[in-house]
């Protein structure tokens, strides 16, 4: 899902280099072992909420249990994890397994706090690209994702057929199909272009489709991305209170039928499913142009290892990280959570047993990491898009002036 971003606590840290020097050990026992005698890991993640809580705590139990050693998990609310882990380093007190959104594992490599995987027996061989990116920092592995998620397009399947509109494949028919499908009461799309992160993991999808990039946001390619998002809302195919909505408020308009369509994650399909009334399905995001293929942003959490001085401890830690990447273990994540695994070898089973599952997984074949291109500078980038799309939707610039603007040219 989205990422909780770090940018701000690490500015908040007194300096990277004081983190250099706190994360050698993680405050246990720091007498070297033999591995068959490390009886328990820490771990530290931010799933405390049900029913994904419980779903992991079965997957990190099978893993315990196959290891045969206990765990002591923590769990945190999400925009709490990354300064309690800049605390932990400082206070040398890191647990020996890390979960971190998979935007943030570069920017907490980068402070010497994890152990390289590839250094510890573990690969990321026959894992999608876009995660490898995500989680390899100066040219090694420090995290594995068992799943990952992106987001795609929602569409009403009573709605599209009583207006005779099939499902769009590109731009123009999005927005033909959006013109039709609206009406008193309904929308005929909906989406999250909000001032937050969320906002810009939106808009990620239709800007690098669209071939625009990250490392040059005034390109014409970008404005032309905008401009679709522009488009939808000046007609009165999207409501102008997409520049408030998160992805929850946007699965709430479509679950109440007020829109027709809309771009969201499959982590919204529990809830989906909690109201059968709404038929619905998934199809890749729209192409504005026939030779593209559909680009969009990769979700997920990786998992890590913090250094340690006990190096039986640390290499423990890393046999659990990879059990959690094991097929069998990335499988039953993936069908419990409505996610996908990301060994590519595993998709084509996944979606003969998920089907809903089918254009998520598609997508995330050419999916591409937040942080691919700029590393820990994505931040930055991120939020120049949110406030070019505030700008440009709230009328204060035009779709080719609101980046040079957001980012003070």
């Amino acid at each position: 899902m989205i990422s909780k971003r770090i940018a701000a606590a690490l500015a908040g840290a007194t300096t990277v280099s004081l983190l250099l020097g706190a994360c050698g050990d993680n405050g246990g026992d720091q007498s070297s072992v033999a591995g068959d005698s490390v009886k328990s890991l820490t771990i530290l993640d931010y799933y405390n909420n049900d029913p994904d809580k419980s779903l992991v705590q079965k997957g990190l139990d099978s893993c315990a249990t196959k290891l045969g050693i206990t765990i002591q998990r923590e769990t945190v609310p999400g925009d709490t994890l990354i300064q309690k882990v800049l605390q932990q380093a400082s206070s040398k007190t890191l647990p020996d397994v890390l979960m971190l959104d998979n935007p943030d594992v570069q920017q907490i490599a980068a402070t010497g706090a994890l152990a390289p995987l590839d250094e510890l027996g573990l690969s990321g061989d026959g894992v999608i690209q876009g995660m490898v990116d995500a989680t390899t920092y100066d040219g090694k592995l420090y995290g594995l994702a068992p799943v990952t998620n992106t987001i795609a397009l929602f569409y009403n399947k009573d709605m599209l057929a009583e207006a005779g509109v099939q499902p769009p494949k590109t731009w123009d028919e999005l927005k033909a199909a959006a013109k039709k499908l609206t009406k008193p009461g309904r929308y005929g799309m909906a989406f999250n272009a909000n001032a937050t992160y969320e906002g810009s993991w939106q808009f990620l999808p239709a800007m690098w489709t669209n071939g625009g990039d990250e490392t040059d946001l005034t390109s014409p390619q970008v404005a032309e991305a905008l401009q679709l998002w522009v488009d939808l809302v000046q007609s009165g195919s999207a409501s102008k209170s997409v520049i408030n909505w998160t992805q929850g408020d946007v699965k709430d308009q479509f679950v109440a039928g007020k829109a027709a369509m809309m771009i969201n994650g499959p982590w919204q399909i529990p809830s989906l499913q909690q109201t059968p009334k709404v038929k619905w399905d998934v199809v890749t995001f729209p192409l504005n142009k026939p030779d593209q293929k559909p680009i969009a942003p990769l979700g997920g959490e990786a998992w890590t290892v913090p250094l340690n001085k006990d190096q039986a401890k640390q290499q423990k830690a890393a046999d659990f990280v990879k059990c959690l990447n094991s097929d069998e273990n990335e499988l039953a994540w993936a069908k419990a959570r409505f996610t996908i695994p990301t060994k590519t070898s595993l998709h084509d089973q996944y979606v003969a047993e998920v089907p809903s599952m089918k254009a998520f997984t598609e997508t995330v074949k050419t999916a591409r990491a937040r942080t691919g291109k700029l590393g820990d500078k994505w931040p930055d980038a991120a939020k120049v898009i949110y406030q070019a799309i505030q700008l440009a939707l709230t009328g204060k610039a035009s779709a080719q002036d609101a980046f040079k603007q957001a980012s003070g040219g």
